[in-house]
């Protein structure tokens, strides 16, 4: 009796260090299969059983699978929820304790039949966690000495129930971590994200502050080469109208050597790159087809790493290339490869806009001189009309002093046409040159009388001039006449059906006043602010030149001009010159205005 009591003690105690074991292991922090494969090892020993399986419940809730077999060689086994013991305990939720497995019928014996392996005894219980689903089955086979017994399935219960709550910790563990990657993750995308924004806006400011094209490549390529660590590069652009690559701008140990070189399209890597638009990362050029090893060498270059990416937008106009990775005996990495490529998008883009603007600007020259060229041409026809009426009026008189009379009024249109042409040179120039003389105002009046006839002829409009100052005053007689003709071209093309145009000489103190009055349409709400800008005009076929020259020989002489306007009634310009050379023109009494 005594050694039978000591061999039940024996057994309870290693049943005890079992469970103990089990314990240990589920407060351990062991990698979750190592952990269920430990448990299920101690339980096939609790409970004296030849083999057991652990299934898991899928997150659908609609199979099984097992994790942990021991004893066969099945190392997975699948099963529907309702298939099976297994499956009919995880449908149910209850324990099963077969003694017989062969006379249940929800035994399945095909296992059996494909493993060679004879089921007896079958102990399954359903795994709960902490809110009393179910996450798993556990199942016991074949318990030696007889079938399983009531303490065996309180055990086995007992054992579950932790097995649920380990299995449990480790879901929400794994998923913890596996959050914890995900932020890791989007972590790392966002400050590679940040720092791309970060180059591509110092790249930005980099081109707002270029002059040019060249100081515009320039400051790309050495902020590109910041971005990715790179000791050396270029920049190639494609010549107009041909297959060559130029290098426009080049850093780095042979920059003198490779600057303004060329290669063909299609030749190198960089070559490869502006020929196909795509980009490209070699670390070993020495063994890519597509390095020009020749070139290279004639220009003694041995890179180690070359990234390159075109310059790519609506065309290819060439591709940036970056040598040898700093420090980085790896050479260029994909990431490296990416913000070179979003370099060289934006570099397209500002090498795009930097050659529109450029020939926009080609274009405005020529536009700028065509309109001059017009108004020039429009200006000589009144002395031209001048100069052929006095030669046809010579060709049929005698009189040698009458004739001399003629010649000096055609030598004297040569003179104002020379004046006019100077006059727009120097305005396109930015010159200023005034040649001050006497003038006696009654003859200056009486040229302008003459100029001005011819000039109005045949537009049904009356010229009145009223001279309530005629006596002397100093300015360039060429360049007045000049601003007057301009003045008087601009009432008359106011005044399509005609109407008067008056101008009025007066002098106050040290001042002499000119004044310009029209009758027609007013000047146009538009030009407000902008009426003396050079090309800024609001008549079909205008060059906007005429009172731009009107107000730099007016600033020449130091003088002011105003204008009023009324829509319908007209307008007045009133010029105020120094009477005399030392004077110095006060301010008007009366500013512009436009009254309605």
């Amino acid at each position: 009796m005594a050694n039978e009591l000591a061999a039940r003690l024996r057994t309870e105690q290693k049943k005890l260090s079992l469970v103990q074991e089990i314990s240990r292991a589920l407060s351990s922090g062991l990698d979750l299969d190592q952990l269920l494969g430990l448990i299920m090892e101690k339980v096939t020993i609790l409970m004296e059983a030849d083999r057991s399986t652990l299934y898991l419940l899928t997150d659908d809730r609609k199979e099984l699978w097992s994790k942990v077999v021991q004893g066969g060689e099945l190392h997975e086994i699948r099963l529907k929820v309702g298939e099976g013991i297994a499956g009919w305990v995880a449908a149910s939720g209850e324990t099963v304790n077969i003694p017989d497995a062969y006379i249940d019928k929800r035994f399945q014996p095909a296992v059996d039949l494909r493993s060679g392996y004879r089921t007896r005894s079958i102990l399954c219980a359903p795994m709960r966690n902490s809110l009393g689903s179910i996450v798993g089955v556990a199942q016991v086979l074949n318990k030696s000495g007889g079938p399983f017994t009531g303490d065996d399935e309180e055990l086995l219960f007992a054992l579950t129930s932790q097995a649920a709550m380990a299995i449990e910790n480790a879901k929400l563990y794994h998923s913890v971590v596996a959050k914890n990657l995900e932020l890791l993750k989007a972590q790392e995308k966002l400050q590679q994200k940040t720092y791309e924004l970060n180059v591509l806006f110092d790249i930005e400011q980099e081109m707002n502050a270029a002059h040019d094209l060249d100081e515009l490549l320039e400051r790309i390529l050495h902020r590109a080469m910041a971005a990715v660590g790179a000791e050396a590069g270029t920049i190639a652009l494609r010549e107009a109208d041909s297959d060559e690559l130029r290098f426009r701008t080049t850093a780095g140990p042979l920059a003198e050597q490779l600057r303004h070189k060329t290669i063909q399209m299609g030749v190198g890597v960089i070559g490869w790159v502006a020929a196909h638009g795509e980009p490209a990362l070699v670390n070993h050029p020495s063994v890519d087809e597509r390095h020009a090893t020749e070139f290279a060498g004639a220009i003694g270059a041995r890179p180690i790493h070359l990234l390159c990416a075109p310059l790519l937008a609506d065309e290819v106009f060439g591709a940036i290339e970056l040598i040898d990775k700093a420090g980085g005996d790896g050479g260029f990495e994909e990431s490296d490869l990416k913000l070179l490529t979003l370099v060289a998008g934006q570099a397209a883009k500002a090498i795009q806009l930097a050659r529109s603007e450029k020939e926009r600007e080609n274009q405005d020259r020529l536009a700028s001189i065509g309109q001059m060229l017009a108004g020039v041409l429009h200006d000589l026809k009144t002395p031209m009309t001048i100069i052929s009426g006095y030669a046809q009026l010579m060709a049929q008189i005698d009189s040698s002093e009458q004739r001399e009379a003629y010649v000096e009024q055609i030598l004297r249109q040569f003179d104002l046409m020379g004046g006019m042409t100077r006059e727009v040179l120097q305005f396109a120039r930015g010159e200023t040159s005034v040649l001050f003389r006497k003038v006696y105002m009654h003859k200056f009046l009486e040229e302008v009388r003459t100029q001005l006839a011819h000039a109005l002829a045949g537009r049904g409009i009356r010229l009145e001039i009223e001279a309530r100052y005629n006596g002397v005053a100093y300015f360039d007689e060429q360049k007045v006449l000049r601003l007057i003709h301009n003045i008087a071209r601009n009432a008359a093309e106011a005044m399509p059906g005609g109407g008067e145009f008056r101008i009025i000489t007066w002098s106050e103190g040290d001042q002499l006043g000119l004044e310009f009055a029209d009758q027609g349409a007013g000047i146009a709400p538009e030009m407000e602010g902008r009426l003396f800008e050079a090309f800024a005009t609001a008549k079909a076929g205008g060059t906007g030149l005429g009172l731009a020259i009107v107000k730099k020989i007016v600033d020449e002489h130091g003088g002011k001009i105003t204008y009023e306007s009324s829509p319908g009634r007209g307008t007045t310009f009133r010029v105020v010159l120094p009477l005399h050379r030392d004077t110095v023109v006060a301010e008007p009494g009366q500013e512009k205005s436009v009254s309605a």
